[in-house]
């Protein structure tokens, strides 16, 4: 029985060694993970993160929706040019010249204003999916910033689109006179 009771104190005593080792060896550093010297940190701060090209994409898509929605300047315009048209009509102008002059100015800079978002959001998307081009040589545009530049150039588009056919009066055209 006393040879037992020796055998679990060396084995106590060995796990406690080994235990001990472990430890020891942890408190090193990986060579991976060693402190960065300050040429490599002068290196990742000049490397460009993408987060202007993502903001861009962002914006872009935002125009789009704009150019299509609507907007507060566009809102206001129309105002102005439905105000404007009311002032500068002759009590006894005809009716079609009263219609295009407080109706048809407002609906066309309704559609000037929803055009220039439209043209923006395309400008914003084209160039943010063009940028990488003239960046760094081998860095990857992010997918995400891709498909949501991407859709800022196909809502510009379409804003762009409905704004010329709303201009032209193709698209919900002023009512005849006659």
């Amino acid at each position: 029985m006393p040879t037992n009771a020796v055998d679990e104190t060396e084995a106590t005593k060995a796990t406690t060694d080994e235990r001990a080792v472990d430890t020891t060896e942890s408190d090193q550093v990986p060579q991976s993970e060693v402190p960065a010297t300050a040429e490599d940190a002068q290196t990742k701060n000049e490397s460009p993160s993408g987060v202007g090209q993502g903001a861009a994409a962002v914006v872009s898509a935002a125009l789009g929706v704009v150019s299509l929605t609507g907007s507060w300047i566009g809102t206001v315009a129309s105002a102005r040019q439905n105000l404007i048209g009311q002032l500068e009509t002759a009590q006894n102008a005809g009716v079609a010249q009263q219609i295009q002059a407080v109706y048809g100015d407002a609906w066309q800079t309704t559609a000037l204003w929803g055009g220039l978002f439209a043209l923006i959001a395309l400008v914003v998307g084209v160039v943010t999916l063009a940028r990488p081009a003239f960046g760094t040589p081998g860095r990857i545009q992010a997918p995400w910033i891709k498909s949501v530049a991407w859709a800022g150039v196909a809502l510009g588009v379409i804003g762009l689109f409905l704004a010329v056919l709303k201009y032209t009066g193709i698209l919900l055209g002023l009512p005849s006179a006659s």
